[in-house]
């Protein structure tokens, strides 16, 4: 019994380390992946700043305006959520955070999704949610030129009075340990808190002939800031769940390697104990 208790815990122990293996190694890649995605996040962060000051302002001078961009009511239609998930799962609770997000606001109104990466794919693919196609099938590595064409798409969608409000569910990157799971107004554009409400700005076409140029600009540079907070929001997660799990791991060995130890030393007790019995006689 003592033997085959033995073999079992080593067993076990190889199994553990080869996993320990695994979480040690994802945890790495993530750390390296992390460093990448920080350099773009934080690049993309000025253009989002820059311009959603002027949409508060642009939005704030114009509010007589009957563009479509400047709603009065955007709640009266469909809303349009734009899912940001991970395209791999083995990162802690990132994914399941954002779909609650969306689950909690589709349980007040009628919603669109349109999921970008892997998982949000997978999980709006089987929950009887309309779905709008889109062409970015992972969010590592996204290129501007894809967040460019996305951005008109929906905007053609919006003018044409297929929803009337355009949300994106994503994750903001605080820290390593810290990632937050937000909503972000895209559609229509408002007045932020603090616009400047008496400056008028005066455009040569028009604001609304501005705004139709503008608007797809502002709308793919936002896609694009939010795509790259996730990702790194993503690979942080990865990296503290791997972490925590090459520690688990590492606990674990512990344990059953004590185990192992007082199984081997009962088993050298017993056959002791049987050869003096058997010298006795």
């Amino acid at each position: 019994m003592a033997q085959a208790s033995m073999k079992d815990i080593k067993q076990r122990i190889r199994s553990v380390e080869n996993t320990k293996q695994i979480t040690k190694a994802m945890q790495l890649v993530a750390s390296s992946k992390l460093r990448g995605a920080r350099q773009r996040m934080e690049a993309s962060r000025p253009f989002l700043e820059r311009a959603g000051e002027a949409v508060s302002m642009l939005a704030a001078g114009q509010r007589d305006s009957k563009s479509a961009f400047l709603r009065v009511d955007p709640e009266a239609g469909k809303a349009l959520v734009v899912v940001i998930a991970g395209d791999r799962g083995l990162a802690g609770s990132y994914n399941a955070n954002v779909f609650k997000l969306v689950e909690e606001y589709r349980a007040e109104r009628d919603i669109i999704v349109l999921p970008i990466g892997k998982k949000a794919r997978e999980y709006y693919g089987h929950r009887g949610v309309e779905l709008r196609a889109c062409d970015i099938e992972k969010v590592d590595g996204v290129e501007a030129s894809q967040c460019d064409a996305l951005a008109r798409s929906i905007v053609e969608g919006y003018l044409a009075g297929e929803y009337t409000q355009v949300r994106i569910a994503c994750t903001r990157f605080k820290s390593v340990l810290t990632q937050r799971p937000r909503w972000i107004d895209a559609l229509p554009i408002t007045a932020g808190e603090g616009a400047d409400t008496k400056r008028q700005m005066l455009f040569e076409t028009g604001a609304d002939g501005m705004l139709k140029v503008f608007v797809p600009h502002y709308l793919s540079g936002v896609l694009y800031a939010a795509i790259c907070d996730s990702v790194v929001s993503e690979q942080a997660a990865r990296r503290v769940a791997m972490d925590a799990a090459t520690n688990n791991a590492s606990e674990m060995i512990e344990n059953l390697t004590l185990k192992y130890n007082r199984a081997r030393q009962s088993s050298i007790t017993q056959e002791i104990t049987e050869i003096v019995a058997g010298a006795d006689r």
